[in-house]
């Protein structure tokens, strides 16, 4: 699988949900804290047409926004089965 970057802030409970549902299924990612780093911040706002929505994915350099969690289409943008 490609590389998986998640895009969130400390603050965020999907971006909790997200992450864990990403723990769950042994799938390895990178987090970049959107309050700690500008340039993400822009990243995600571009990705989301000038909204802040976190947590907000990139895999293989296509962008998911997961807000509002949702696991079904979560696994569908990962293309993994729903569980574990």
């Amino acid at each position: 699988m490609a590389e998986v970057i998640v895009y969130s802030t400390g603050w965020c409970c999907d971006c909790r949900r997200a992450k864990q549902f990403l723990r769950e299924r042994k799938i390895p990612f990178r987090e970049v804290n959107i309050d700690e780093s500008p340039d993400a911040e822009e990243l995600v706002l571009r990705a989301n047409n000038g909204r802040r929505k976190v947590p907000t994915l990139e895999i293989d350099g296509r962008f998911f926004a997961a807000s509002p969690f949702d696991p079904y289409k979560l696994a569908e943008a990962l293309k993994i089965p729903l569980n574990p």
